[in-house]
């Protein structure tokens, strides 16, 4: 592989700038993955040691990533070391999967005038600690409506990532690249970033303003761009809905064009939507975070618990009430069949979809708008 010619760093060069990346249980693999990469790729390319890197856990212990694949970090939070960032690496279950000598660990970081960082649903762990209050701030979209809630003091943006003062926060996936060489074009400049996109066949660094779409989102922007702005004003109006005609007339059509527009690209009415929105939302808090269910309800533009417990049971098929309770438990241990029969050894996938099915959010996505199979009948996709 022919590598770009960049200019070499001087024997003068400052000292490598360390980065701590702290691994929470369940953190996703591709958003580690995305983060260090462009911060090899940056040594190699210019021959010097710019960066260094090391993985830590709580206790020094191996973690265990979403996908199953266990990871061995380099220490433990209580070697001491010095870093001039630290980034919290979140996944699955972010709620529960953090401790708080985590958090206490992060704090004292922070009165270090140590930079802090989060990728996926990081944020949530430095939030809790206090460390977002005050700033702007970026976290995966299923994270979002919980850490809202939970933490109002921290201003959450649907950004692709958030760099405010000594605080750098992403969502999930790729993004984590796009901060990482945003931040290597602050300290090296654009010839080594470009370098560096060139080498993964990375066309361009997206903007830290550039915002994160839900899958529906994503298809109905080129295609359906009415139909895109609509749902947008739905998401941004969960509290207080929007009566129909108003969102009709905010896009510059007919109520009567709206609904043609719904039935025809989502087979539903505006309604029924909208009210998908909110149910999707309330589960999200149901789970995620300790607001009553009478609270949950006010939040999610319900006139009553009464009215948003019966909504909840039609369309989700359990009360509110039962929702919080069940807490998504694995519904049989690892390696053990429904018929009680244990299979020889869970294999990664096995083990990953049990943590899955075990997080407050699963199936929280398309809850009513389940895919169709070839003959017409939906496949459920819910917990």
């Amino acid at each position: 592989m022919t590598e770009r010619t960049v200019p070499k760093t001087s024997v003068d060069a400052p000292q490598p700038y360390r980065v701590g990346f702290l691994l929470i249980n369940n953190f996703t693999l591709v958003a580690l993955a995305s983060a260090i990469e462009p911060l090899r790729m940056a040594n190699q390319l210019t021959g010097s040691e710019l960066y260094t890197w090391q993985l830590l856990s709580r206790d020094g212990e191996t973690v265990k990533a979403s996908d199953g694949i266990t990871i061995s970090p380099d220490g433990s939070i209580a070697d001491n070391k010095v870093f001039d960032i630290v980034i919290v690496v979140g996944g699955v279950d972010i709620t529960r999967s953090y401790t708080q000598k985590e958090v206490s660990w992060l704090q004292s970081q922070a009165h270090r005038k140590v930079l802090l960082g989060a990728v996926c649903t990081g944020a949530y762990v430095l939030a809790s600690g206090g460390l977002l209050d005050g700033y702007n701030c970026s976290v995966h979209w299923e994270c979002l409506a919980a850490l809202q809630e939970r933490f109002p003091r921290v201003n959450c943006t649907n950004h692709f990532y958030t760099l405010d003062r000594d605080r750098m926060t992403c969502t999930g996936g790729s993004v984590p690249m796009d901060m990482i060489l945003s931040m290597i074009t602050r300290q090296h400049g654009k010839t080594l970033t470009s370098a560096i996109c060139d080498m993964f066949l990375c066309d361009r660094v997206r903007p830290d303003n550039e915002q994160q779409r839900t899958p529906l989102r994503r298809l109905l922007t080129t295609a359906q761009p009415k139909l895109a702005e609509v749902t947008e004003l739905m998401e941004a109006n969960i509290e207080e809905p929007i009566e129909l005609e108003e969102l009709a007339s905010f896009v510059g059509i007919s109520r009567r064009q709206l609904e043609r527009l719904f039935l025809k690209h989502l087979n539903c009415t505006p309604s029924r939507y909208y009210l998908k929105l909110r149910l999707d939302r309330a589960r999200q808090l149901l789970k995620q975070t300790n607001c009553s269910i009478i609270e949950v309800a006010s939040i999610c533009g319900f006139v009553s618990a009464p009215h948003f417990s019966r909504c909840y049971r039609k369309y989700i098929g359990i009360s509110p009430k039962e929702e919080r309770a069940a807490l998504w438990p694995l519904k049989h241990p690892e390696g053990v069949l429904s018929d009680g029969s244990v299979t020889a050894l869970p294999t990664s996938s096995f083990t990953a979809l049990r943590v899955a099915q075990a997080e407050p959010t699963y199936g929280a996505v398309n809850i009513m708008f389940a895919p169709m199979q070839p003959d017409g009948q939906k496949v459920a996709v819910s917990g």
